[in-house]
């Protein structure tokens, strides 16, 4: 079982930046992807960004690309989201998984296995 703590959300103006943590505990994830999701009031969850087990490779929304860094430090457990030039529609609550399975990095809602419960991000205009 694994336990995931998100940390780091609050308000912010437009064009600010924010980082965001994720840790992990009840056993290493350092084998596994992991990701960034939000979700807005009356939207869907949406996928905001990967990493795969080595942070070598990652991947991100089409709406943050370009603003939005993700990262990790495995001998801490722990992800992290750095959000730059930010946008009032970036306001969400933000979620970060783990991959279910070892050394697969995807996009997808559904392949996510462990998810924390969210923090929140709101970013004035």
């Amino acid at each position: 079982q694994v336990h995931l703590v998100e940390s780091g959300g609050g308000l912010v103006q437009a064009g600010g930046s924010l980082r965001l943590s994720c840790a992990a505990s009840g056993r290493t994830v350092s084998s596994n992807s992991m990701a960034w999701f939000r979700q807005a009031p009356g939207k869907e969850r949406e996928f905001v960004a990967a990493i795969n087990w080595s942070g070598g490779s990652t991947y991100y929304g089409d709406s943050v690309k370009g603003r939005f860094t993700i990262s990790r430090d495995n001998a801490k457990n722990t992800v992290y989201l750095q959000m730059n030039s930010l946008k009032p529609e970036d306001t969400a609550v933000y979620y970060c998984a783990v991959h279910r399975t070892f050394g697969v990095i995807s996009t997808v809602r559904g392949d996510y296995q462990y998810w924390g419960q969210g923090t929140q991000l709101t970013v004035s205009s």
